[in-house]
Parts: structure tokens; C-alpha cells; sequence
């Protein structure tokens, strides 16, 4: 009976303490949500390749001489996305004594995106009162640095901090992060770094929405701008030379490159981009030079790697293309170099879309139609793409089979596929390589609804309203319950009703 008895009293104690701990768990994660850190800025493993923010992050460390405290702060985050939290600690560690060498009297004020870090590993390790610890040492230091904090305190380090963590996550985060360097920017207008990650967000925003001329080049100013700040910084300089090349200004351009490599000629980070401005301007040799010296500096760098393959591609094109009959051993040695150059890339970054694609168009190049195929499914499944990447992908594989596997049916599908992507970089050559297919098909009398359809797509989006109406009707008539197709008339129709009210203009209305 006593036994019993004790047994319930240890059974209640332990369900009252099992009780405390999650009241204490829950409080713990509501002060949790509410620091400024990695881990409430919904950077999203998803969005990444580990192994490729590993490699930049380590090579931003060895090459650049600057505090490291966001780099470290990154690595740490990247560390725990990996399930590695001693690791991650270790990295906090490393940030924490960059702040005290580099911002000996702002240590409170430089401290709090690592001491939040620092909370929210703890408490992903069960280890809740370190982790109180940490959301303590915030909440003091905000309170010294504002006195209506209690967990948060708007300062424009931290929001340069999310502005740089944000453009590493890739292009989906740049329009957050220049909008962080905007805020930074309002508090400090003259800060160099925060001007110069700014123009880096603009920069790399209008690359990737693959802006149209309409946008009037916006970031030209700031990287002018963040030159002035920051007159050593030759990674700015290279993107400026880039940004000056696009816009033919070649001269002004070179001068930048040149400059570069005065100031930094052993800095794999300006190298990469100087070779590719060589590149582009059709001096192979002399980008080959440079991306070969780069790899002594930086041996493992895939990035590079990847850049020498194109290098050696832009070559075989060159010279299939400057004679009717290119020598046949050269075509195929060039052929073979970028196939190992594309192939080592992937086999260490699996997820490096850009070089499956090289790979895959390498294959193909070879007549090696089934590597070819399998290297564009890879390509196809990576699970980190964005609209402009598939589109890509969907156009080089819709071009394979098209041209090299005679497969019309398939190359339509994957060319309708990429067409739906959105307007970007390949949706014109897509719209022009689609429509004869589709065309074809029709005029030699097998064309469906499927067919009529896609090409009543296209000319909506060449503007030919009447032109796409008629290859609705057609769709309409293989399949009439078909939503798509009579929302699409249905649009059609009005907005020329509306742009010609005239009853005389509106035959096909």
C-alpha cells in the first residue's frame, strides 16, 4: 500500500515537472521568436546548396580581409541546417572574438544577432537555460541601447547583417535584402559597407528578374557610389566593369579590370569575375590565363572550375563556327576537356544547376544522347530552382530533343513547360523554336487541342489577340469543356471589346 502510494506521489511530481518544463519551453519560444537572428529571418534550407554556401562562405573568410562576424554568424546557421550544433558553436565562438577585436567598446551593440544565434542552438540542444541565458544577455544589452527594448533594437548593423545573410540564400531573397540595406541605409547614408552591400542587392536583383532596358540600369549609380566608399574593393570594381560591359561601355570597362588587377591580382573572388569580362569580350586565351591562375590560389574552388569549362566551351564554339570544316581532333579534345571540367563540378556540387546544363549540352555535343538525357533529368529534379533557372533548363532540354533525339512530341512538352516559367532570358527563343514545332504539326494535319491551345498561348503573349482567339476556337472545338481554353477566350474577347468599341471591328468578338 505504501508503495503504491509513493509511486503515485513520484508518478504526480514527475507529470508536474514534465508540466513545467513545457511551460518553460513555450515562454522560452515565444522570447525566441522575437530576437533579430538567422533563425527568424525564414532563411530556408530549401532555398540552398549547402555545399555551394560552404564553399563561398570559406573562401570569403581565407581571401578577405575585413571582420568576419556575419561570415561566421552564417556558417554557424549553416552549420545547424546540416544537424551539426557543435560545430555551430564553435563558429558563434569564432564571431564573438571578431566582435571583441574589431568592436572592442561596441561589444553589447555587435553581439546581438550571435547571442541570438547562441539562444536558439541551445534551445534546438535541449539545453533551455543557456539558452535563457542568451535571451537574457539580449535583453539586457537592448535595454542599455534603447529604452523601450525589451528583446529587439532597430539598428542598421542588423539590418545590414539580414541584407548579407539574405543575398547568400539566392535570388528569391534579394528583393528583401536591398530593402534591409535601404533601412541600413536611411540611419547611416554615408556607411561604405552598407552602400556597398546595396549596390551588391541591386546588382544581383536586376541579373537575376533579367531586367529590360525600361528599368534604366539602376545599379550602375550605386556601384559608383560604393566605389567611392570603398576604393579597394575590387569584388565592386569587377561587378562594375560587368555592369559597363553590358552596356558597351568596353573601354571604361577594361580600365576596371585592369585597375583589379593592380590592386588585388591573387584574389580568387575579382579573378573569377575578371575572367569572365574576357570571356565576354572574346579574349579566351587571356580568361583561360587568369582562371588558371585563380586555381593555384584556390585549388577545390568548383566555381571556378566551372568558369574554366566555359572557357574551353566558348572556345569549341569558336571553332566550329569560324570554318565549314573545323578540324575534327581538336573539336573532339575541346569537347572532352569541358565534359571533365562540367563533370567534376557536379560530382562535388550535385545541385549546381548551371553546370548539369554544361554537362548535359557537352553529352549531346559528343553524341552521347543517353548521358545527355539522364544529366537533364538531374538538372530537371534539383529542388533549388527559380522560374528563370527552369525555363533555362526546359529550353536547352527541349532544344536536345528536338535536334538530337528527333523527339518533336517531348521537346514540345518541355518548351510548353519552360514557356510557363514566366518572360525571361529564354522565353523569346522558346516562343520562336515552339511556334514552328506547333505549327508544323498542325499544317500537316495532326495537331490537337493540346497543340491549338499552346499556340493560342504564344500569340497572347506576342500581343496577336486575334491571331491566339482563333487557336482558342480550334482548342475549343476538340475539347469544349476545357476551363482553360474558354477563360482564355473569354479574356481575349473582352479586352478587344474594350480596346475596340466600334461593333464593325469586332468580326471575331
Amino acid at each position: 500500500m505504501g508503495n503504491t502510494l509513493e509511486h503515485k506521489v513520484a508518478s504526480s511530481n514527475s507529470k508536474i515537472e514534465a508540466r513545467k518544463r513545457t511551460i518553460s519551453k513555450n515562454s522560452l519560444k515565444n522570447s525566441l521568436l522575437q530576437l533579430e537572428c538567422y533563425f527568424t529571418w525564414t532563411l530556408l534550407k530549401e532555398d540552398i546548396d549547402i555545399a555551394c554556401l560552404e564553399e563561398s562562405i570559406a573562401d570569403q573568410i581565407e581571401f578577405f580581409i575585413k571582420p568576419n562576424i556575419t561570415n561566421y554568424n552564417l556558417l554557424s546557421y549553416v552549420c545547424h541546417l546540416k544537424h551539426s550544433d557543435e560545430e555551430a558553436l564553435e563558429n558563434l565562438q569564432k564571431a564573438e572574438e571578431e566582435v571583441k577585436k574589431h568592436y572592442p567598446n561596441e561589444v553589447d551593440r555587435r553581439s546581438l544577432i550571435t547571442w541570438g544565434n547562441y539562444a536558439w542552438i541551445y534551445y534546438h540542444m535541449g539545453r533551455y537555460e543557456e539558452a535563457q541565458a542568451y535571451i537574457d544577455k539580449v535583453e539586457n544589452s537592448c535595454k542599455k541601447l534603447s529604452t523601450t527594448a525589451q528583446l529587439k533594437v532597430q539598428l542598421p548593423e542588423i539590418y545590414a547583417e539580414q541584407g548579407f545573410a539574405l543575398l547568400k540564400f539566392g535570388g528569391k531573397y534579394y528583393k528583401r535584402a536591398k530593402e534591409c540595406f535601404e533601412n541600413a541605409l536611411k540611419k547611416e547614408p554615408n556607411n561604405p559597407e552598407f552602400n556597398a552591400g546595396y549596390a551588391i542587392a541591386v546588382y544581383r536583383l536586376e541579373e537575376f528578374s533579367y531586367r529590360r532596358c525600361e528599368e534604366v540600369n539602376p545599379s550602375l549609380e550605386p556601384l559608383k557610389r560604393a566605389l567611392e566608399l570603398n576604393p579597394m574593393d575590387t569584388y565592386l570594381l569587377a561587378l562594375l566593369a560587368l555592369k559597363l560591359q553590358d552596356l558597351n561601355q568596353v573601354e571604361e570597362a577594361e580600365r576596371c579590370i585592369e585597375e583589379g588587377m593592380q590592386k588585388t591580382p591573387y584574389l580568387p573572388y575579382f579573378l573569377r569575375y575578371a575572367a569572365k569580362f574576357y570571356r565576354r569580350k572574346r579574349e579566351l586565351d587571356k580568361a583561360q590565363k587568369i582562371l588558371e591562375r585563380a586555381l593555384e590560389i584556390s585549388p577545390n574552388s568548383t566555381f571556378l572550375l566551372h568558369q574554366l569549362g566555359l572557357c574551353y566551351r566558348s572556345k569549341l564554339f569558336e571553332l566550329k563556327n569560324s570554318t565549314r570544316y573545323p578540324p575534327e581532333d581538336q573539336i573532339k579534345e575541346l569537347i572532352q576537356i569541358c565534359i571533365s571540367h562540367f563533370k567534376e563540378v557536379t560530382e562535388q556540387k550535385p545541385k549546381f544547376f548551371s553546370a548539369l546544363t554544361d554537362l548535359a549540352r557537352m553529352y549531346a555535343e559528343a553524341k552521347m544522347y543517353r548521358e545527355a538525357e539522364e544529366t537533364f533529368q538531374k538538372a530537371m529534379n534539383v529542388n533549388i530552382l527559380s522560374c528563370s533557372d527552369k525555363q533555362e533548363i526546359c529550353f536547352f532540354y527541349g532544344y536536345f530533343l528536338q535536334h538530337q533525339k528527333k523527339s518533336e512530341s517531348e521537346a514540345i512538352k518541355y518548351y510548353t513547360e519552360g514557356l510557363k516559367n514566366g518572360n525571361y532570358m529564354f522565353a523569346k527563343k522558346i516562343r520562336k523554336y515552339l511556334k514552328r514545332l506547333l505549327e508544323k504539326r498542325i499544317q500537316e494535319g495532326i495537331g490537337d487541342e493540346k497543340d491549338f491551345g499552346t499556340l493560342g498561348f504564344i500569340h497572347q503573349l506576342d500581343g496577336e489577340r486575334l491571331e491566339a482567339i482563333e487557336c482558342y476556337e480550334k482548342a475549343n472545338e476538340y475539347d469544349p469543356d476545357n476551363e482553360e481554353f474558354l477563360s482564355a477566350l473569354c479574356e481575349l474577347r473582352l479586352s478587344l471589346s474594350e480596346a475596340n468599341p466600334n461593333p464593325s471591328q469586332q468580326k471575331h468578338i
